[in-house]
């Protein structure tokens, strides 16, 4: 066998990878740019805006915060 030849047959050997990212990226990025929309209304600083950027980013945790707080009354 030729050096040539390995190299083919190694490559063939290769496991080839998929990755598909389901809808959750969609929930993600339409959830971001609600969450804009909601912090920039009440922004009225731009110290305030640039939380609100940064909260934009991070809206699952305080959407997770809410809830168990909800669930921590009952």
């Amino acid at each position: 066998m030729t050096t040539q030849e390995q190299l083919i047959t190694q490559e063939q050997k290769k496991p080839t990878v998929t990755r598909s990212s389901g809808g959750m990226d969609a929930v993600y990025g339409i959830g971001m740019i609600g969450a804009w929309v909601f912090y920039f209304k009440r922004a009225s600083t731009p110290k305030e805006r640039g939380l609100a950027f940064l909260k934009g980013f991070a809206w699952p945790a305080f959407l997770v915060y809410s809830l168990l707080e909800l669930l921590e009354k009952d």
